[in-house]
């Protein structure tokens, strides 16, 4: 089981938000966003990402969901391997919460950069029907498995994606580029903000309101649009 950093209650949630960080960052990264999204009866789970070695960061050892091999366009940009390691290891976070009383369509996937790459490579595969995904500053992973893989549980998950429009590291065609890709049909949102590959401040105003609808449906035992 992956370490998390948990806020919120302990018990009788009524919802979780799983939350992934970034390359090379850590499960504290949006510990500071919790007390600005006014959700006090959520439990927040933020995981942290194991070390391993980063093939285009010349094989440095660092927090990462997954190995990048290269920035460059392709389908060798990303390893599948470990892509397929973290999605199994973030898959028990939401077992572990359906234990705990927290049902899969009262459960958010949410992550920055690679964190979002994995919400939504998982939250388009999971086979019960989730509250949403949200993805913040990423991208698609392993694009050409995806409708062979995507399960029919969350063709309609609702998803935001946000991205700043001067990221200079993952820039905001390949956001814009995954919003395209999985929008029919779905309750989807894409909304470009002035800033660099960062969360500012309005769009921790966009990412409150989605939350506060997400939470409201899932709470009412609607998980669709």
């Amino acid at each position: 089981m992956l370490d998390t950093l948990e806020l919120g209650p302990k018990t009788g949630a009524a919802a979780t938000i799983i939350w992934m960080h970034g390359l090379g960052a850590s499960k504290h990264d949006f510990e500071p966003i919790v007390p600005l999204l006014g959700l006090p009866d959520v439990r927040f789970v933020f995981p942290q990402a194991p070390h391993r070695a980063v093939t285009m960061n010349n094989g440095y050892q660092m927090p990462a969901w997954y190995d990048i091999r290269t920035l460059e366009p392709g389908p060798n940009r990303e390893d599948a391997v470990t892509i397929r390691e973290a999605e199994a290891a973030l898959r028990e976070l939401v077992v572990r919460e359906r234990e705990r009383g927290v049902a899969d369509h009262r459960i958010v996937l949410a992550g920055f950069s690679q964190g979002g790459a994995m919400a939504l490579h998982l939250g388009l595969r999971h086979d019960q029907p989730l509250a949403g995904v949200m993805v913040l500053s990423a991208y698609l992973v392993l694009p050409e498995a995806l409708s062979a893989e995507a399960s029919a549980a969350n063709a309609a998950t609702p998803m935001l994606f946000c991205h700043g429009t001067h990221d200079d590291v993952v820039p905001i065609a390949r956001g814009r580029s995954a919003y395209e890709a999985v929008k029919e049909g779905r309750k989807a949102d894409f909304f470009p903000f002035a800033g660099a590959h960062q969360v500012t401040g309005p769009e921790i105003a966009t990412i409150r309101t989605w939350l506060h609808e997400r939470i409201t449906d899932a709470t009412l035992g609607t998980s669709t649009p």
